[in-house]
């Protein structure tokens, strides 16, 4: 199991029948493919709409797939055996009101089909690891959202899956909370274990994942790290047809001094930011140009503070894709 993808699917399809007797069809996913390696955190980002819950919950078995292939940890999509290594909060869950935190944990747990004396022994510290530390005997009706998340989470992890499928985790998490569940989904990637983490808060998947999918209605759009979807096309001028990167210099100068230190590059803004420096963007076609403008710096005798290659917000990638989409 250990040699296989933790996730693979292959021109995955479902398509639901709607309307009068069935005949008008809905293709909710349209040949997705894609794969996620054991102990990854893996984005699924999408519009409303997209197909992300269906996916998951063709993943999980709960729907039947129209075609292709799924599988997870090395067994078909919905195996008996591979539910068991899987841990899943779904978007929007419902703890019965009556319960408390100790008796939701054993209600859950019970499913995954774990002895109350097990549950017992490791509820204390799961309650804690999520922020719960003394709410174990608390009724969940006097949680607020955000805490009744948290306790989703537990219950996710109760069982010690070795997938996590987490539908919209932070939703209603204050950022305190918000910041608590990444740290746990770093552990448990240290751990070695994988998380699947479908999410609107795009600002938290940049922060946590590792890749990302980008879904539109049912096509798979995009898959790379955070860093290759949100690199920034150049926006220089001059040698425009050889300029692929921007690189982003704070250099000691003022912007004369540094816009003269740099003459012949492709410049894209020199912008003054106080205390005699200044930040100016470079174009550079690859390695050789950057190595270029840094000699062009440093011959003329200005310090270089930072550099780094430009880029978008994952969100502002985001919009783009969808939009060409």
């Amino acid at each position: 199991m250990m040699n296989a993808p933790a996730i693979e699917v292959r021109d995955l399809k479902k398509v639901y029948s709607d309307g009068f007797l069935g005949r008008r069809k809905i293709e909710a996913l349209a040949g997705v493919s894609l794969q996620v390696s054991i102990g990854e955190i893996f984005g699924l980002l999408g519009p409303n709409g997209a197909g992300k819950t269906t996916l998951i919950k063709v993943l999980l078995g709960i729907v039947r797939r129209t075609a292709g292939e799924a599988s997870m940890l090395g067994n078909p999509a919905g195996h008996r055996l591979t539910r068991r290594n899987v841990g899943y909060l779904p978007e929007g869950h419902r703890i019965p009101r009556h319960l408390t935190g100790y008796t939701a944990l054993e209600f859950f747990g019970n499913l995954s089909g774990m002895p109350n004396s097990a549950i017992r022994a490791k509820r204390d510290d799961l309650l804690k690891l999520v922020g719960l530390e003394g709410w174990g005997k608390v009724s969940v009706r006097k949680y607020s959202k955000g805490m009744q998340q948290r306790l989703g989470l537990a219950q996710a992890m109760l069982h010690d899956p070795q997938l996590l499928m987490l539908d919209e985790p932070t939703d209603g998490v204050d950022p305190v909370g918000r910041a608590d569940i990444r740290r746990i989904m770093q552990e448990l990637k240290r751990q070695g274990k994988t998380v699947f983490l479908n999410s609107h808060l795009l600002q938290e998947v940049e922060l946590v994942c590792d890749r990302v999918a980008i879904l539109d209605h049912g096509r798979l759009q995009r898959v790379g790290s955070v860093a290759e979807l949100t690199r920034q096309p150049s926006l220089a001028v001059g040698a425009a047809s050889q300029v692929t990167v921007d690189i982003v210099f704070v250099v000691q100068a003022e912007d004369g001094r540094a816009l003269g230190a740099l003459r012949g590059h492709s410049i894209g803004r020199a912008k003054p930011l106080g205390a005699g420096q200044t930040e100016i963007v470079v174009g550079a076609a690859d390695q050789a140009a950057v190595d270029r403008a840094v000699d062009a710096l440093r011959t003329s005798g200005i310090s270089i503070i930072s550099m780094a290659p430009q880029r978008r917000t994952l969100e502002e990638a985001f919009i783009e894709i969808v939009g060409e989409a």
